[in-house]
């Protein structure tokens, strides 16, 4: 008996193993579908003030840092806190075997996808419409706000009582939610703290869907897990943020050194002063010409002869910003005061430039030159942003290799560089924040042109992130990642440090099967989380 020839024997197999993998593919179609659809019925069938989208949902699945899409399985348009919290419980209802997970979407201004969910469901809080905003005036005054509302609104509806909150971020098109889920850091902070240590209040939709209001003496645990907690314990709902009296005025100045150690030096002898400046910022120019030139529509130079014989000769310069509040019949006194201030500092003296605005356009400034970017097409671009929080006595070593060898132009966007204090910090929030007293916020603002393959190009802007990352722990310079993104548990582990076993209790607490904020990377459903 003659055996089949060896090549009847591999066509057999291959049409096995052909005939297996479509029957698997087939059957796994099966499930996804059965998932979806399951999926797709279950929410269908909630009772809800709001609706849900199921089919125009690409808008969910990009963000400001236009490099990641991850497209969601539907996007609920919450009326109420409601809403939001029978919308999770039923999802935590559905236990780990459902792989439904949620994520909060504010104004879409984060980086790296974590406000996205790949076939899960985004929250718009956008859409959340209670409560409304509501100022309390008074000896200890604050204002009442929706966690989906925007910075720039509370700004107008607080100034209509005389009041503003404390703390900002340099840009106010952003949510309450989304700033307090981080910390909120701006030229104000070493003054005031982050944003994050000036809320009295919060309403919170845990991962279980219980809607608790937390505050220092409120169920504080939940209240300190949340804020800097990057969305993993809870979607804020509504904010109750400390308020002050609001000038009328700022006085915004701009001087320029060409020697780091001095404006370092300068910079933390404002911060540290008891009368100070009201807001202190730094930022990097490397390899610019015409710089003054530049600034000249927005602010006029001290001396206008000196500063036109002023050469930049594509130097490493650094820039003092600074400003002081003022109510306009103090204009006299503030300008002295401003005087008093300045004489203490070593700038390059040709290099003064003053401007006198209106407090409410100081602080939405951002908002001019994105309304400039848009209109040139160049705001929805990849945005390879890197911020870091660099120790005190770090920074004059990560200023000369990153400075002097790794970043050789900022024609791609501003470089930020100054200090804030530990002690306005609550080390009892989620946010993590080198040991020292004084640390840096080092911020390199970048947009990539697309398809270039030059300095300008996404590529190259990655890779001058990635050297200063690896000089930072080659150095071992204790720095911290502000807005973090890592991709695995053990990454996180080690940005969290000491406080991981805490932050990992906190999760168990109060999301056990991780549905929230998926987007994080940091830890994944039905799997163990320690």
């Amino acid at each position: 008996m003659r055996c089949p020839p060896i090549s009847f024997h591999k066509q057999n197999n291959i049409l096995f193993i052909r005939s297996f993998m479509i029957l698997l593919l087939s059957c796994m179609t099966i499930r996804i579908n059965l998932c979806f659809s399951s999926n797709y019925s279950s929410l269908k069938t909630l009772s809800v003030d709001g609706n849900f989208t199921f089919d125009d949902v690409h808008h969910a699945a990009k963000d400001f840092g236009n490099r990641f899409q991850f497209l969601p399985f539907a996007v609920l348009h919450p009326r109420s806190v409601s809403d939001i919290a029978t919308t999770i419980k039923h999802i935590w209802q559905m236990g780990p075997h459902s792989k439904l997970t949620v994520a909060a979407r504010g104004h879409g201004h984060s980086l790296q996808g974590q406000a996205q969910v790949h076939g899960g469901l985004v929250i718009n809080m956008e859409s959340l419409q209670e409560p409304k905003m509501h100022v309390h005036a008074g000896n200890y005054p604050y204002i009442d706000v929706s966690g989906g509302e925007l910075w720039i609104n509370i700004l107008h509806e607080s100034l209509k009582y005389g009041l503003a909150p404390k703390s900002w971020t340099d840009y106010l098109h952003l949510t309450v939610g989304g700033t307090l889920s981080n910390a909120g850091i701006s030229g104000q902070a070493f003054r005031h703290g982050p944003q994050i240590s000036n809320v009295y209040q919060l309403e919170v939709v845990t991962g279980k869907g219980e809607v608790l209001n937390c505050s220092e003496h409120q169920n504080s645990d939940l209240f300190y897990s949340v804020l800097g907690g990057l969305g993993q314990f809870g979607i804020i709902t509504r904010a109750r943020i400390s308020l002050e009296p609001a000038p009328d005025m700022v006085k915004w100045i701009r001087i320029l050194y060409s020697d780091f150690s001095t404006f370092s030096r300068d910079q933390e002898v404002l911060i540290s002063a008891e009368n100070s400046f009201d807001y202190v910022e730094g930022f990097v120019i490397i390899n610019r010409t015409g710089l003054l030139n530049n600034w000249r529509s927005s602010f006029n130079p001290q001396d206008p002869i000196q500063a036109s014989q002023f050469e930049s000769d594509g130097r490493t310069l650094f820039c003092l910003e600074l400003a002081k509040y003022f109510n306009t019949d103090k204009m006299d006194a503030t300008n002295e005061e401003v005087m008093i201030l300045l004489s203490q500092l070593r700038y390059i003296p040709s290099t003064l430039f003053l401007s006198e605005v209106p407090y409410i356009e100081f602080l939405d400034r951002v908002h001019v030159s994105e309304v400039k970017l848009r209109s040139k097409g160049l705001w929805e671009v990849p945005h390879p942003w890197l911020n870091l929080l660099v120790p005190k006595s770090k920074i004059h070593n990560f200023a000369e290799e990153v400075f002097g060898n790794i970043f050789t132009n900022t024609s791609n966007g501003p470089v930020l560089i100054y200090p804030v204090k530990k002690s306005k910090w609550d080390n009892r929030t989620s946010a993590v924040i080198p040991e020292e007293d004084i640390f840096y916020l080092v911020a390199f603002l970048s947009s990539a042109v697309p398809s270039s393959t030059g300095t300008d190009g996404l590529e190259h802007i990655l890779y001058q992130n990635r050297r200063i990352l690896e000089f930072c722990g080659a150095a071992r310079l204790g720095f911290k990642q502000y807005l973090p993104h890592y991709t695995t548990q053990e990454d996180w582990q080690a940005h969290f440090g000491p406080q991981w076993e805490v932050f990992v209790q906190r999760k168990s607490a109060y999301d056990p099967l991780a549905i929230l904020a998926p987007g994080q990377r940091i830890f994944q459903k039905a799997i163990p989380f320690s």
